[in-house]
Order: structure tokens, then C-alpha cells, then sequence
């Protein structure tokens, strides 16, 4: 079943001879529960488009459907309605609340909803992140794994259509970001999550089930590795 088709996406920074084209024209669908990598040099135009995918930033022309919301159709605070429920977003430098714990954190995109927690989800998804033991504590108190998988969780915590991350062990060394990397296979796996990662880490890429190449904005490879 497709949870996302990207059409015709191009976004241009800036008017006239210092005009800048980040995204030039691309297009693509993926499957539920499929984990993508998306790779490319510095500046090719990655991180606008996973910014874009997750609504954070508008296109210049193009549309995005997820899970068949056309989401630029949306106005302001309908979006960011969606993007609350619908996508989870994780970062490089994990963007937690620095005065919340880290169960308000996770908890975060519900209490801004006003939902209900369900307990028994909390419960599974702290001890899968191995956080049972850090619940009081504030971000500042944890190291930079623990942190991030803390983002990790209030990306879950809505159980959303997607998850996106952008370079989500970039900041952090080679034994945390191993384990960073395992979580989020763990959540595509056993949540069934479709998961797209922006990363310059081929051992990470190699990981997914597709990795799509981009070069100047556009895509110049889109390779099925496993199905």
C-alpha cells in the first residue's frame, strides 16, 4: 500500500540571477512499512526534501500526499495538525524541550493534542528504547544516544503514518549511532513503520530496503536492495 507519493517536487530559494533550484522536478512513491535511505553530497537538496515531505517546508511547485492527504492543500493549522499525528520527525541535534523530562518530551505531540496516553504503548516503547530508568530526568542530565532516542520516542509516541530522520547519528559516535540505527530498524520492524533516513553513512544506507540517490536536486538513482 503507497503512504507517500512525491510529485514533481522543485524548490527554489531566492529570485533572479541569485536564484538557487534545491530540488529540481523530483518524483517517487513508497510503500508502507518500507525504510528508505535517501543519500547525496552537501547540497544536493536532501534535507529540503525530507523538510518538505514532513510539511516543515512548502515546495515551490509539486505535491506530496501522505497517506493520501494532499498536504499542502492544508491550511496552516490543519498541517500542523497532520504533521503532529501523522509524521515523526527526528533530527541530528534531537530539538528536545531542554525544561521537560524525558517522559514529557516523548509525550510531547499528545499533550499538545490533548489525547490520551495509552500506558500500555508508553510503557513498550520505553522499555524498547531502554528510558525506564531516565523518566525524570531533563535532556541536559542524559548523554547524546540517550537524548536521541528520547526523539525517537516522541516520533513514535503518535504511532505516525511516517518517520523521517535527518542524519539521526550524525552527532553521536560509532557505538550510539550503531544503536540508534538498530532502534530505528527495530521500530520499522516490529511497528511496522515506514521509515525514510537522510544520511552521508553507507553503512546505514546499505541497511534499507531502497536507497535513493540525489545529485543537484534531482534523483539519480533509486535502487530496490531488498524487498
Amino acid at each position: 500500500m503507497e503512504i507517500l507519493r512525491v510529485e514533481n517536487i522543485s524548490k527554489i530559494y531566492g529570485k533572479g540571477e541569485t536564484a538557487v533550484k534545491a530540488l529540481n522536478d523530483v518524483s517517487f512513491s513508497v510503500e508502507k512499512g518500507q525504510f528508505v535511505a535517501i543519500i547525496g553530497p552537501s547540497g544536493s537538496g536532501k534535507s529540503t526534501l525530507l523538510h518538505i515531505i514532513g510539511g516543515v517546508d512548502r515546495p515551490t511547485s509539486g505535491k506530496v500526499y501522505v497517506d493520501n492527504t494532499d498536504i499542502f492543500q492544508l491550511d496552516e493549522t490543519k498541517l500542523a495538525i497532520f504533521r503532529r499525528r501523522q509524521i515523526g520527525l527526528i533530527y541530528q541535534f534531537y530539538n528536545l524541550i531542554p525544561v521537560l523530562n524525558v517522559r514529557e518530551n516523548i509525550l510531547l505531540p499528545l499533550l499538545l493534542d490533548g489525547r490520551k496516553i495509552d500506558s500500555g504503548y508508553l510503557d513498550e516503547i520505553l522499555k524498547t528504547l531502554n528510558l525506564k530508568d531516565r523518566l525524570e530526568h531533563l535532556p541536559n542530565q542524559l548523554s547524546g544516544g540517550q537524548q536521541q532516542r528520547v526523539s525517537i520516542g516522541r516520533a513514535l509516541i503518535n504511532n505516525p503514518a511516517l518517520v523521517l530522520a535527518d542524519e539521526p547519528t550524525g552527532n553521536l559516535d560509532s557505538k550510539s549511532g550503531s544503536e540508534i540505527l538498530s532502534l530505528l530498524k527495530l521500530s520499522n520492524k516490529k511497528y511496522n513503520q515506514t521509515l525514510i533516513v537522510i544520511t552521508h553513512d553507507e553503512r546505514i544506507a546499505m541497511q534499507a530496503d531502497r536507497i535513493i540517490s540525489i545529485e543537484d536536486g534531482r534523483i539519480c538513482k533509486d535502487e530496490v536492495i531488498r524487498s
